[in-house]
């Protein structure tokens, strides 16, 4: 029996599928549980510990696992910890074998650095059996001064387009209604490749070549990144759903610099609203840090009006969190209080944004990806409820959206 305890990114959830139908060809009959990190804040890797001192207190015999960015990046504190048996890297976490014969070593972490192929698995168990992800990226070449995911993950590799065509042909053919495109840095997809081709033509030529493809989703895009053939994609491709996810990060040209970003406040808005011209009924979201080291209260107010003028509804709200190892870590901190307000201040626009944006959706038609007890999300990546459906995960429905409650659409059958 093996439990996986998952933390993190759509990338970390891939892999714990993965990770669950290798330990499925386990027949050593031992009880394992495979904790599956995080290292994007403190924060993440502060419930890593707590979920597996609580791991050991449920499963005293069991076999406890970690792996993930956080493992990767610090082995050693988990080796550290009694509860933990044994610490894999985010490579050797992806071989078939390495739950049937573990290896005898308690680390078992390679230089993620040296890794330059995409171990690429197909997976087929994903729960519900609606939304499956599928992993077209790994790695980042960039060094973004907050960010410790470059280490934990090693640098840009990509799957071959004819590899991912084949997983998602597949997936389609098992019954998935909805794939997700999901990677470190996705669009930064075929620069290692012969050719060099781009996300937007691995989005075109896949919709293309699996025409039975309902609905094809997109993880979170650097606003640099986006070329003109993606712009074309989410322009014409009907399929390609008119939800995209920016990883913005701040509002400031100051601190963007800083994070040794490599877009400005500007490109943010322009990007904003050429993608709005092209397809005006899109939901747009970003991901923003709050409290940057040198972030003062003009700083953190352009970051605030970032998201009423570049129109975001799906906010991803992150304190600074001070990574060691990370250029950011030595820069002069703003107070943890004023971090945390202005994270909540963050989050309570993103809320106001969501609820205006989920009160605009009522009246129209929507259509609904089943995903489990009569509950899916729409193209927009809006939860909906719809009354009286009992139908199967995977089922996409015509649903006239009715109310909101709870931060959730209601609808009927249209």
């Amino acid at each position: 029996m093996t439990t996986i305890l998952t933390f993190g990114c759509r990338l970390n959830a891939y892999e714990s599928e993965v990770m669950k139908e290798h330990a499925r060809a386990d027949e050593s009959g031992v009880e394992t549980v495979i904790v599956n990190t995080c290292a994007v804040t403190a924060e993440a890797e502060r419930q890593a510990r707590q979920a597996i001192r609580k791991a050991r207190r449920e499963h005293p015999d069991a076999r406890i696992v970690v792996t993930g960015c956080a493992a990767q990046a610090h082995p050693e504190t988990f080796a550290a910890m009694p509860e933990v048996d044994q610490i894999l890297g985010n490579a050797e976490k992806m071989q078939p074998t390495i739950f049937s014969t573990p290896p005898a070593d308690k680390i078992v972490v390679g230089d993620i650095m040296q890794v330059r192929e995409v171990a690429s698995h197909l997976v087929s168990g994903f729960e519900g059996r609606a939304r499956a992800f599928v992993e077209v990226q790994q790695g980042c070449d960039h060094r973004c001064t907050f960010c410790i995911i470059p280490f934990g993950r090693g640098p840009n590799r990509s799957v071959p387009m004819g590899r991912v065509v084949e997983q998602i042909r597949e997936l389609v053919a098992a019954g998935f209604g909805e794939v997700v495109l999901t990677g470190v840095d996705v669009t930064a997809y075929g620069g290692d490749l012969p050719g060099r081709p781009s996300l937007g033509q691995l989005v075109r030529r896949l919709l293309a070549a699996v025409p039975e493809l309902p609905r094809l989703r997109l993880s979170s895009l650097d606003p640099v990144e986006v070329d003109a053939e993606l712009l074309t994609a989410i322009a014409e491709e009907e399929r390609l759903m008119p939800h995209i996810h920016l990883s913005v990060q701040a509002g400031d040209d100051t601190i963007l610099k800083r994070m040794k970003r490599r877009h400005l406040r500007a490109d943010v808005l322009d990007l904003a609203r050429r993608i709005r011209d092209l397809r005006p009924d899109v939901a747009l979201g970003a991901d923003i840090i709050a409290g940057f080291p040198t972030e003062d209260a003009e700083m953190f107010q352009r970051s605030l009006d970032l998201v009423d003028e570049a129109g975001l509804s799906h906010l991803h709200v992150f304190p600074f969190s001070a990574r060691p190892g990370t250029p950011a870590a030595k820069m002069p901190k703003v107070r943890g209080d004023v971090v945390k307000a202005r994270a909540s201040a963050l989050r309570s626009k993103g809320e106001a944004a969501m609820a205006a944006f989920l009160a605009g959706r009522v009246g129209r038609v929507a259509e609904v990806l089943i995903e489990r007890d009569g509950q899916g999300h729409c193209g927009h990546y809006l939860p909906v409820r719809v009354e009286g459906c009992g139908l199967e995960p995977g089922t996409i429905l015509k649903v006239r959206i009715t109310g909101v409650s709870d931060g959730i659409l209601e609808g009927r059958l249209a």
